[in-house]
């Protein structure tokens, strides 16, 4: 339960717990002070008493010894002298036994339990000083001692003085003695009660060193543990805490740290694999078309003389070919048609390897064009009506979806080529009743033109070499693989990129064209908020 706390919890549980600790050894140690300063105090206090005690009986020892002095009522006229003379030390006496037991009462005054439960003292005491006041009433007379009944009254109450002021040391020694069980009880609980309280705060302070391992030096230990293999580069590692506190969130902040870093080292990693078949890309585009513009103007002239040979040849023969095509089916000059057919696919193959020349010409050719602000969606929408009266596309649709007016710096015929080369590319990658669809809008500062298509699709393979010169895989074996090479060509001379992508075969395709935008002199008010934004 409480593993699920935060540490600011967990630390409260830890403080209360060390409070406890020391609570507990408070009180048993007040407890065992208290006990000896009671014990001390009430020792103290009968110690008080024993002198006291003594100083009574020693009193009242002495008032019978001076009553003792006293001579018999037959001998009255010869100690009527003596008998005034040991009267009045009688009353000295009388008054120094009274005077201790005013010492000895105000030393009683203190109540308490115990060894200080005294009330057979005061009891005592009580008795005593009835006593003393029946010995003063008798004694008030001067010629109590004539009295033989006085006489013996008062002998009869100093013998029970003197047996109740002999009591009292007794009751004190019997106190002292109840003392001593009592003392060795105390000590037996106070003695219990400290190793209760030792055990009691072991176990506690056990508990909470357990408590702080499993709480703060354990997951402290995960986490470093954890974050030295991440730092080793073992970049797969995820640290495990189920703490459900700080800890566990700092793991995680540490496990999603490591993997947003993985991620962007992927995607840094793909970038440059990115950037360097790109760049072997175009170092490759720029030796072809090097080696092209070379190879197309020395291969032109050769084709143009080709073909206005077989032209030549053609209009020569031109007589004879008319007159066996006017002649019946039948009986037409097998060679005459052979020469015939000859020179036409001379005259064909010619125009065709010139046109592959011109296409490499295209290719290769390098030099400043015109770039202007040119209305993108217009241009777009321009090449979509031109192919859609293509006669073999009719049967494909187009949709074109554009909502806002894009315009961006580029020489408007070569980005014409592209667009048709993507979409002429898309057509034939279609079957009957196929669908292609042209999206143009505005993509982080830049235009963003998007020709997907649900045909045939491509491979990795096939993506992979896709924009190299020459290489293609039309289903119709048409086609010289140019077209995606000059079209790479010129979006990398505009400033841009294209992207192709396809999820494999039968699932279609998808090229994304990035230009950059006009300046701030022709921005429109869309792309204006947008680097607002």
């Amino acid at each position: 339960m409480f593993a699920r706390c935060s540490i600011r919890y967990k630390l409260l549980i830890g403080v209360s717990l060390l409070s406890l600790i020391v609570c507990v050894l408070s009180v048993s140690g007040l407890l065992g002070v208290n006990s000896y300063r009671w014990l001390a105090r009430a020792v103290s206090l009968r110690a008080a008493e024993l002198p006291l005690a003594d100083e009574l009986t020693r009193s009242v020892a002495e008032l019978r010894i001076t009553f003792s002095r006293f001579r018999s009522a037959h001998d009255v006229g010869d100690s009527r002298v003596h008998n005034a003379l040991v009267h009045h030390q009688f009353g000295y006496d009388l008054a120094d036994v009274k005077q201790a037991l005013k010492k000895y009462r105000e030393q009683l005054e203190p109540n308490g339990t115990g060894i200080r439960d005294n009330r057979e003292e005061w009891d005592t005491v009580t008795s005593i000083q009835r006593t003393l006041e029946r010995i003063e009433h008798l004694s008030e007379a001067d010629d109590w001692i004539l009295e033989t009944y006085r006489d013996d009254n008062l002998r009869e109450e100093l013998d029970g003085l003197y047996q109740l002021a002999g009591t009292l040391p007794g009751h004190l020694q019997s106190r002292m003695l109840q003392l001593k069980g009592n003392a060795r009880g105390e000590y037996h609980t106070l003695l219990g009660l400290t190793w209760t309280t030792s055990i009691l705060s072991i176990g506690i302070l056990g508990l909470l060193v357990r408590l702080f391992y499993d709480w703060v030096f354990r997951p402290l230990r995960v986490l470093i543990t954890g974050s030295r293999i991440v730092a080793s580069g073992e970049f797969d590692h995820r640290i495990q805490l189920n703490s459900h506190d700080e800890m566990a969130e700092l793991a995680t902040a540490l496990n999603d740290m490591t993997t947003r870093f993985c991620e962007i080292r992927d995607d840094l990693d793909q970038q440059v694999q990115q950037r360097t078949k790109e760049v072997v890309r175009s170092e490759q585009l720029a030796s072809v078309g090097f080696l092209a513009a070379g190879v197309s103007h020395e291969i032109n002239n050769p084709l143009a003389i080709i073909a206005w040979s077989a032209e030549a040849l053609e209009s020569r023969l031109h007589d004879i070919i008319y007159s066996d095509d006017l002649k019946p089916d039948d009986e037409h000059d097998q060679e005459i048609t052979v020469l015939k057919n000859y020179l036409r696919r001379i005259q064909d193959e010619a125009f065709r390897c010139k046109g592959i020349t011109e296409k490499l010409l295209d290719f290769s050719r390098i030099g400043d064009v015109d770039h202007q602000d040119t209305d993108l969606r217009e241009l777009t929408n321009d090449v979509i009506e031109m192919v859609r009266h293509i006669g073999s596309y009719r049967n494909k649709q187009i949709e074109f979806q554009c909502s806002e007016h894009v315009v961006a710096c580029v020489n408007s015929q070569e980005i014409k080529q592209v667009l048709l080369n993507l979409l002429t590319n898309a057509l034939d990658s279609l079957d009957k009743d196929g669908t292609v669809t042209v999206e143009l809008g505005l993509h982080r500062g830049q235009a963003r033109l998007i020709v997907r298509d649900d045909g045939c699709g491509m491979t990795s393979d096939v993506l992979e070499h896709l924009f190299e010169p020459f290489f293609t895989r039309r289903r119709d074996g048409q086609g010289t693989g140019l077209g995606l090479s000059i079209s790479y060509r010129i979006v990398i001379d505009h400033g841009g990129k294209i992207e192709a992508t396809s999820h494999g075969p039968g699932t279609g395709s998808q090229f994304c064209v990035f230009l950059p935008l006009v300046g701030t002199k022709h921005e429109t008010q869309q792309q204006r908020q947008y680097q607002v934004a």
